[in-house]
């Protein structure tokens, strides 16, 4: 079966700083795949080349088998819904009017547009805020009508990076539900979390990134054995002597 991502020797380096290092990971279709990493390990970076959002040095991305830099027709990006990190979005337009005009811009149908526009509004919350500018929305808003984006086209691959990030309790648990959804109905998602409890709980896929390399990857069972995520994460990837309270001897009473 192709695999819904697959990356090959992706590599990308700034000035003197090497972000993403020959990079392999495989994304298996229907799987929900966690990415977990320190903060500078890479993953922004591995998923924004992903994606077609920022170019390689070196390697490849395909998605559903085709190559996200090398296809002229840029299949790939209408298999893919992306909510990146720090997403950009046009503040001096409702949230409907954003999923409007992303939605033709894609080129679906009007009257398709506007009945998912709703749907999503009214799912994630946001219809009360349906008039107001996106340049009103709280962080946890903004968060949610980035995920509507990337749903609106009904694609096969969802990669997010940080999509609970600021997001309510209640959000979350509905966001949840959608990507279950999902994944249940035969689509693949990438999910990249600082929270190891939320990847433990949602992913049956892991990868852990460090230093711009994959250090381990596989089911979640795989990866973390016995333990639970975030102890096999720090034991992966931890380079201190765990004595952080040895200098702060101030703090003692």
């Amino acid at each position: 079966m192709t695999a819904a991502l697959d990356l090959a020797g992706l590599t990308k380096v700034f000035g003197t700083n090497t972000a993403v290092d020959h990079l392999d990971l495989t994304i298996p279709q229907g799987s929900f795949y966690g990415l977990v990493g320190q903060n500078g390990a890479g993953k922004t970076t591995t998923l924004s080349m992903a994606v077609g959002l920022l170019r390689p040095d070196s390697g490849t991305a395909r998605i559903f088998g085709t190559d996200v830099w090398g296809d002229p027709r840029q299949r790939a990006k209408e298999l893919v819904g992306v909510l990146p990190d720090g997403l950009a979005m046009p503040e001096r337009l409702t949230g409907r009017e954003v999923l409007t005009y992303l939605g033709l811009l894609r080129g679906l149908p009007e009257r398709v547009v506007a009945e998912r526009a709703g749907e999503l509004l009214e799912v994630l919350e946001l219809a009360e805020a349906d008039r107001t500018l996106v340049i009103e929305y709280s962080t946890g808003m903004r968060k949610k009508i980035g995920l509507a984006t990337a749903l609106l086209h009904a694609p096969r691959l969802l990669v997010l990076d940080e999509p609970f990030e600021a997001v309510d309790p209640v959000s979350a648990a509905t966001i949840k539900e959608i990507l279950r959804g999902f994944v249940a109905g035969g689509g693949s998602v990438v999910l990249s979390s600082h929270v190891m409890a939320l990847v433990e709980q949602l992913c049956d896929h892991v990868a852990v990134i460090d230093k711009g390399k994959v250090v381990a990857a596989g089911t979640l069972v795989d990866v973390k054995g016995d333990e639970s995520l975030e102890d096999r994460f720090v034991e992966l990837v931890a380079t201190g002597d765990g004595g952080a309270m040895k200098g702060l001897t101030w703090l003692s009473s």
